[in-house]
């Protein structure tokens, strides 16, 4: 079941939900408005899922940045978000898909217990600027079913996540980087 935005608030008031920074403003009848935050790091060259992905990270300037079609970049949310309580669902939303941008198409899902600022695979289909802080796409926070199993409990190896993070597949695949 999702939450509304009344729900929301009220898990926010009784330490259930953590956004920060958090904006009672951002919520909408079901979610949360998320942002972007101000850093990119630009995926360099071919990717390989057996070998750290290359990259190089650049600042937001105020002023925006073109993002350019044909190129894989990872961002980060400006808020920081977690639950306990509830599992979370990122998601873009219609007023960046109709700039042609795909958010975090791929890993929606942020488990009970993880508590992070979201990595962010973003592509664009014609060149568009983006800024620091727009607003990004909706965050909903989903009521679990049966015995809680924290995620930041667990041996993952996103646990510690807090930023920007490349795959990190090779460590599964046999003769991968290690």
């Amino acid at each position: 079941m999702i939450l509304t935005g009344p729900a929301i608030a009220a898990a926010i008031q009784a330490g259930e939900i953590t956004i920060d920074p958090y904006d009672p403003a951002r919520l909408s009848p079901n979610a949360y408005d998320w942002r972007l935050g101000d850093t990119l790091r630009v995926c360099d060259g071919d990717l390989d899922a057996a070998t750290p992905t290359e990259f190089t990270e650049q600042s937001l300037p105020a002023a925006g940045l073109v993002l350019e079609p044909g190129v894989l970049y990872l961002g980060v949310t400006l808020e920081r978000t977690g639950s306990e309580t509830y599992a979370q669902m990122l998601n873009g939303d219609r007023t960046i898909g109709c700039l042609g941008i795909w958010v975090h198409v791929s890993a929606p899902l942020g488990h009970q217990g993880h508590a992070i600022r979201w990595t962010l695979e973003i592509r664009a289909a014609r060149p568009v600027r983006v800024y620091p802080e727009m607003t990004f796409g909706k965050l909903v926070f989903l009521s679990a079913f049966g015995t809680p199993a924290s995620y930041q409990q667990q041996p993952a190896k996103y646990a510690t996540t807090d930023g920007i993070d490349i795959s990190r597949l090779y460590e599964e695949i046999p003769g991968g980087v290690l």
